[in-house]
């Protein structure tokens, strides 16, 4: 029998959101309706709890691959990490984004109040 395969990611997203924040919003539903779940979490929320400032996915609880950017926003390349140390972060910090990230609808929603 073969375990299921979730997608999920929560993206920080500035207020107001930023014109290309503003695509990825508009572009997530897609993404939701073919079972990704995508949540958001106000830049404000994100360091309050005081979450890594760098961009990182996280695979199966075990390899983090975090992201290093340009000045202007260029992808400069990707680390693969799997010291458990970084790895057991990296979880906390997903942990603690997703109990207090919002649903892509809902967030639609607060963010065309908002903006």
């Amino acid at each position: 029998m073969s375990k299921a395969t979730r997608f999920e990611r929560v993206r920080i997203v500035d207020n107001p959101p930023t014109e290309g924040q503003r695509f990825l919003l508009a572009s997530a539903l897609g993404n939701v309706n073919a079972g990704e779940d995508i949540r958001n979490l106000y830049r404000s929320a994100a360091e309050e709890l005081a979450l890594p400032a760098y961009d990182f996915w996280l695979f199966d609880s075990r390899l983090v691959a975090r992201f290093h950017f340009g000045e202007v926003e260029e992808t400069l390349g990707v680390e693969l990490l799997d010291d458990p140390t970084f790895v057991v972060e990296a979880c906390k910090a997903r942990d603690a984004a997703w109990h207090y990230a919002v649903p892509t609808a809902d967030f639609q929603a607060q963010a065309r109040v908002r903006s």
